[in-house]
């Protein structure tokens, strides 16, 4: 049985390896994928790119589940993608879990 893209997860750094309130950015040809750590040690990703004009979400400053995108301060979910009021738009989320202290990363 082959499974499917929700079962394949890639090790992406160790969860110490994002510093709190930060991100680290998963290179891929379809896309550029932010991992971010929140004070919490909670680990979100959405795919790099605000839904607004573009602007790389992994540049932006974390504040609490939230990123504020660097180019316009749009201010983005970290939970769901989704902008936050009054602004509309959605980055796409991804799945994303902690074992033994390594960042897994579902793609």
């Amino acid at each position: 049985m082959q499974p499917t893209l929700s079962e394949q997860w890639i090790t992406v750094c160790a969860l110490d390896d994002i510093p709190r309130q930060g991100s680290r950015v998963v290179t891929r040809a379809s896309g550029n994928v932010a991992v971010f750590r929140s004070h919490d040690d909670q680990v979100f990703a959405l795919l790099d790119h605000c839904p607004h004009k573009g602007g790389p979400l992994s540049q932006g400053m974390v504040h609490g589940h939230t990123v504020t995108c660097p180019l316009h301060s749009w201010h983005i979910d970290l939970t769901t993608g989704e902008a936050r009021a009054p602004d509309k738009g959605c980055a796409r989320h991804f799945p994303v879990r902690v074992e033994a202290g390594w960042v897994m990363l579902g793609l």
